[in-house]
């Protein structure tokens, strides 16, 4: 067999390192020891928050549960981390993450309790890293779950540099039979609206683009709240509704609730309800939010658009009983939240109509938008 060749100037050159190739290692282990009292501070019964290992645990029976289902949920920021990214402020895009995934329990009437992430980056900048996971943990303990683990992945060459991702994944609990699935939403109930924080973690991609064609600048006071400037204002975080919601859900008060994301309240109502049932919405039920009417405005967003595309100043929907209207607001608003009836339901097919008069969200004349399941 004929002997390779070998280049003896090759063999003078040194070894190459995955460092030289644009990962550090010693980065994402400082990460890690940095964000490991992080997430100490989000310890709850039943979880062990201990960083380093290859796996999380969670102990549901330490956690008070006899014979629980468990759900899992996850979900990313998307294009607000963007905005993040561009004005530089990294301090809530954890929360919104956690937020996202959260809220999705709660609405199959689950406990959250616990929360992994995922952060991927073409390089590592360890303190823009720590400070997301820090906005990871506050929405951990807004949320009352515990974040027990994460991944964070450095590839050069698939991220342009400064950008990054994050994606949530949680899971959360809820007793056997108790489980929020609809089924028992009927003809005569409620609907009632939380209020939200802002645009929460959905339609970035139109405000983005409203943004930049208008030629606002993220730095400058916003056009519908001078106190605040505009980037901060977008970016406010999406609100974590599970501490409000759990005891009336477990108090068996709440028939259904619909998380307010992608689709609006158009396409998102109807996933709760069971066939023969229709979600009908009154827009003059609560005042547009400023942000929504500027978003609306510039963009000239029709308003059924705006109905299918933003929570347009409602986060989440809760289907209740008539009975219980009052009593359900009343513990809503000792919780914090913001709540208004907004409409009910009907006997129809499966869907949502949401509808507003001549004289708001810049219609000209009586409007409607309806979305068959």
């Amino acid at each position: 067999m004929r002997a390779a060749m070998v280049d003896p100037k090759h063999n003078q050159q040194p070894g190459m390192t995955y460092e030289q190739a644009g990962v550090s290692i010693a980065a994402g282990n400082a990460l890690v020891k940095a964000i490991a009292p992080i997430a100490r501070a989000t310890a709850r019964p039943g979880a062990d928050p201990e960083l380093g290992g290859f796996g999380g645990f969670f102990d549901p029976l330490a956690a008070g549960y006899r014979d629980p289902l468990l759900v899992a949920a996850t979900d990313g920021v998307g294009t607000k981390l963007k905005l993040a990214i561009d004005t530089g402020r990294h301090e809530t895009v954890g929360i919104d993450l956690v937020a996202m995934c959260v809220n999705d329990l709660i609405v199959q009437g689950a406990e959250p309790l616990f929360f992994l992430d995922y952060f991927a980056t073409g390089k590592l900048e360890p303190h823009i890293a720590a400070v997301v996971v820090q906005g990871i943990a506050d929405g951990c303990k807004q949320a009352g779950c515990a974040l027990i683990g994460g991944e964070t992945a450095e590839m050069p060459g698939l991220y342009s540099k400064g950008d990054y991702d994050l994606a949530g994944f949680a899971v959360g609990a809820v007793e056997r039979g108790e489980q929020l699935t609809g089924a028992k939403v009927a003809v005569g109930d409620v609907l009632i609206g939380l209020a939200s924080s802002g645009v929460h973690s959905n339609g970035f991609s139109l405000v983005r683009r409203i943004v930049e064609d208008r030629g606002f600048a993220l730095d400058r006071p916003a056009p519908f709240d001078h106190a605040r400037l505009l980037g901060a204002a977008l970016l406010a975080p999406t609100r974590i509704y599970v501490k409000s919601l759990l005891p009336l859900v477990r108090r068996g008060l709440i028939k259904a609730l619909s998380h307010i994301t992608g689709g609006g309240l158009l396409e998102n109502i109807p996933r709760v309800l069971p066939e023969g049932a229709h979600a009908r919405v009154d827009t003059a039920a609560w005042e547009q939010p400023a942000l929504f009417a500027w978003l609306q405005g510039q963009g000239r967003i029709e308003p059924g658009e705006m109905a299918r595309t933003f929570n347009c100043g409602i986060g989440m929907v809760a289907v209740v009983a008539a009975a219980d209207v009052a009593n359900v607001i009343e513990q809503l608003t000792e919780a914090g939240e913001t709540a208004f009836v907004i409409g009910a339901i009907d006997a129809g097919p499966r869907g949502c109509t949401v509808f507003g008069p001549g004289d708001g969200w810049h219609a000209m004349q009586p409007w409607e938008a309806t979305h068959a399941a």
